[in-house]
């Protein structure tokens, strides 16, 4: 399977970040019932039990559903973490920024990336590293007339959009040329999975990837 191809095709990353390993299949079911297969569990940073919880969230996903998900990692701050992802199953790693250390290490590994970066500077330097897409963060903060301005003269950079992506204003970043979204707490709706509501989820899912046709 090549992985940037079915990001580019698939278009929805769902953000999973803070959620229980043991609500992990739960939700994905939530998820792909919604037509989402691309899911990216963050790893949670704040402690070394967090990092225990995100391995397990990942190994959970990649064993039991691993047929129906495209799993990958988020939150990636290191190369070690990269070498952790692909022990839990993940098959691509998205970063919060540009580290040169995290990209070298996951194309080594022949796992997909998608780097975070900012600036025009950051962007070039993302893809040059070896980042297969540039992840815009935080581009809804920025807005879509951002996105439009640094694509002018990087228009053969590949560019997704991630933080404060919705409904509203999805489409208007793929108009303006982004390859994919992530979308965080906008989808994972933490009190319906507190409720165990996941039905929820699924119909917010199920509209997003309706705004795709």
């Amino acid at each position: 399977m090549n992985i940037i191809e079915e990001i580019r095709k698939r278009k929805i990353v769902a953000i999973v970040r803070g959620v229980k390993s043991d609500d992990m299949i739960s939700l994905a079911d939530a998820l792909t019932e919604g037509g989402i297969t691309l899911i990216e569990v963050t790893f949670d940073q704040r402690s070394k039990e967090g990092i225990q919880e995100t391995m397990k969230s990942l190994s959970r996903i990649k064993e039991e559903r691993g047929g129906r998900v495209i799993l990958g990692a988020g939150t990636v701050l290191t190369a070690e973490q990269v070498e952790l992802a692909a022990r839990g199953g993940a098959e691509y790693i998205i970063t919060p920024n540009v580290n040169r250390s995290v990209i070298e290490r996951a194309k080594e590994m022949g796992m997909s990336v998608m780097s975070g970066a900012l600036t025009p500077t950051e962007i070039e330097d993302a893809y040059r590293t070896g980042a297969d897409i540039v992840k815009l963060f935080p581009a809804g903060s920025l807005g879509v007339s951002y996105l439009k301005a640094v694509r002018g003269p990087l228009s053969h950079i590949p560019v997704s959009a991630v933080g404060g992506i919705d409904e509203r204003n999805m489409r208007a970043f793929f108009d303006a040329g982004a390859c994919a979204v992530g979308i965080g707490g906008n989808l994972i709706d933490r009190q319906a999975i507190a409720e165990r509501k996941f039905g929820r989820i699924t119909g917010t899912a199920r509209r997003l990837t309706a705004l795709l046709k």
